[in-house]
């Protein structure tokens, strides 16, 4: 059975092109739109300095100082009276002290009689190593030889060095350890002066300074028949067990 509508007056017939014209449209507005080129208008900016002709300065008012004239000088006297000198002044000769060629002079002959000498110690300090004649500890005095007074002195000071032995409590409770090297000088009287020390910490360093302060007075040491000053060194060991 056949439709009984009109062919010519379907609207649907030619919605292919009508759609085709649409879309054409729209992109040629859209492409129109995106060439569109604007331009930014140049403002003119006008800068005026107003400067004004009229400027009131206040003038300060100075005052003027009217000081006096100074005074005239003195008038010179009508009579001027003349005073003759009546003093002679002598006149001081200076001589030359500069010695010419002609000027002998006689040579000074001093005798030794004449001169005070005094005579000055020197103080010699001497290793205990080379010393001639080594100081002698107490107790020493029965060897002979000096070998033997050498070896004993030695012993003499380990031994006093054992018995005066105190470990500090500082140090030991924070666990140092160490050697200090001691060296000090027996003088001409045989007492212990200028000792010396160096060590790991300074507990230990003034631990063995106290040791070896409280050596005992020596026989002097003996060098070319006088007494001198010796030097004796020696390392104290610091050791916890």
């Amino acid at each position: 059975m056949k439709p009984k509508k009109n062919p010519n007056v379907d609207v649907g017939r030619n919605s292919s092109l009508y759609f085709m014209i649409g879309l054409t449209s729209v992109l040629f507005l859209t492409w129109q739109s995106l060439e569109v080129k604007t331009y930014e208008k140049e403002s003119l900016v006008s800068e005026v300095l107003e400067v004004s002709d009229d400027l009131k300065e206040d003038v300060p008012i100075t005052e003027i100082i009217r000081t006096a004239p100074p005074p005239p000088p003195p008038s010179a006297p009508d009579v001027i009276e003349i005073v003759e000198d009546v003093e002679d002044v002598e006149e001081t000769v200076i001589e030359s002290t500069e010695s010419s060629q002609e000027t002998f002079v006689e040579d000074a002959i001093v005798s030794v009689d004449d001169i005070d000498a005094e005579e000055v110690e020197e103080d010699i300090v001497v290793p205990f190593a080379v010393i001639e004649y080594v100081p002698v500890f107490p107790g020493c005095e029965v060897y002979d030889t000096q070998e033997e007074r050498k070896a004993c002195f030695n012993e003499k000071v380990q031994e006093h060095i054992k018995a005066n032995f105190k470990y500090p409590e500082t140090a030991l409770e924070m666990g140092i350890t160490g050697r200090v090297f001691v060296q000090f000088v027996i003088d001409s009287q045989g007492k212990v002066a200028n000792i010396q020390k160096r060590g790991p910490d300074r507990l230990l360093e003034k631990e063995a300074v106290r040791i070896i302060s409280t050596l005992p007075t020596v026989k002097p040491g003996i060098q070319r028949g006088k007494a001198v000053k010796v030097k004796y060194s020696i390392p104290i060991n610091f050791i916890m067990k």
